[in-house]
């Protein structure tokens, strides 16, 4: 068996972290542009943040405009549209913890890829940006790997 039976091929994603400014919305953009037309795909953080600068240049690096981000929470989104997605990857623990908590009683699949936190990086600003490059590559490769089937089912 190539994967686990519990891995199912989802249809609407949220990616989560904490203020919803860098690394779920960069998440959310790299999955939308692999699969436009084959997954819903949304970002919310536990806390309302204002969009991160640096995630917007270095989204911008590879072609990705998340400009118009506006950071959202948890219980935004679930006002606005209602929490209906078959999956939900925390990318912080504060994040898994909210997912898990909103979650008890929903058939959704909650995955915890624990994702370094660029924010805090030292340095000038080409530094800071090298930091926030390299949560870039890891999300895009955990997402492929993840995904994969998705582009498979559709292509």
């Amino acid at each position: 068996m190539e994967t686990p039976p519990r891995v199912r091929t989802p249809q609407a994603v949220l990616f989560a972290c904490g203020l919803n400014s860098v690394r779920s919305p960069m998440a959310a953009s790299l999955l939308q542009q692999m699969f436009p037309q084959a997954l819903y795909v949304k970002s919310a953080g536990v806390r309302k943040g204002e969009l991160d600068p640096f995630a917007v240049a270095a989204m911008a690096e590879l072609g990705h405009d998340i400009s118009q981000h506006k950071p959202t929470t948890f219980e935004e989104l679930d006002d606005w549209e209602g929490l209906n997605f078959d999956l939900i990857v925390t990318l912080s623990p504060e994040a898994h913890h909210k997912a898990l908590e909103l979650t008890r009683t929903m058939a959704v699949d909650v995955e915890y890829w624990p994702t370094h936190d660029p924010t805090g990086a030292d340095g000038n600003r080409e530094q800071k940006l090298q930091a926030y490059r390299e949560v870039c590559d890891s999300l895009s490769m955990r997402i492929r790997k993840r995904f994969s089937r998705v582009g498979a089912a559709n292509g």
